[in-house]
């Protein structure tokens, strides 16, 4: 009887260490996929909260335009000039492409040559990055500025990318005359003869 005793508590004490493996391993696996959860949570909520083009333009630059960057030429229009030739302090607005289908806004920084500018722009190379004076090459045929290869950061090369660009936008209001207040009013003589 002792023996059937000792067996039987020897059984039930294998049985609460199984049963505490087994919580411990449920535990465990639970504290894995809550992890796992939060981080793939807090990634996505990371990525969200990168640094895009137009956010950076738009500081960099001065000019107040908000949205998608691909619209960003159409809005400016009749509030900023623009034209087709690089200035240091505008924005070269590209157009969207298959690869770039929100299209990209940066920064000219420096005239190099009549082919050759140095742009600051984020989200370009990596996602968020910031790049202050890199090249970018006109590579139209005109020489008008319509198509450029940029560098690109991961083959410390200009990128094999033809990008269209559809211009330049230039941080001065396209009517300096209503920007500064120096338009006049005009007024009309109220004092009407009484008939």
């Amino acid at each position: 009887m002792v023996r059937l005793w000792g067996s039987h508590r020897r059984a039930s004490r294998n049985a609460q260490h199984a049963q505490c493996r087994t919580t411990t391993v449920s535990k465990g696996l639970f504290a894995l996929a809550l992890t796992l959860f939060a981080l793939s949570t807090a990634s996505e909520a990371a990525f969200a909260h990168v640094l895009q083009c137009v956010p950076y333009a738009r500081e960099e630059s001065g000019i107040a335009i908000h949205g998608d960057a691909r619209t960003w030429w159409k809005q400016a229009a009749g509030v900023y000039a623009r034209g087709e030739e690089p200035e240091v302090g505008a924005v070269m607005a590209l157009a969207p492409t298959g690869a770039m289908p929100l299209g990209h806004v940066a920064v000219v920084s420096k005239i190099v040559d009549a082919r050759h500018v140095l742009l600051d722009h984020a989200n370009w190379s990596r996602p968020g990055m910031i790049e202050r004076g890199v090249l970018a090459e006109d590579v139209s045929d005109a020489g008008d500025w319509s198509e450029v290869r940029i560098w690109f950061a991961p083959t410390a090369s200009l990128g094999s990318r033809h990008n269209p660009v559809y211009g330049f936008i230039y941080p001065e209001a396209e009517h300096p005359d209503l920007e500064s207040g120096a338009v006049q009013l005009a007024s009309a003589d109220t004092d009407t003869a009484k008939m």
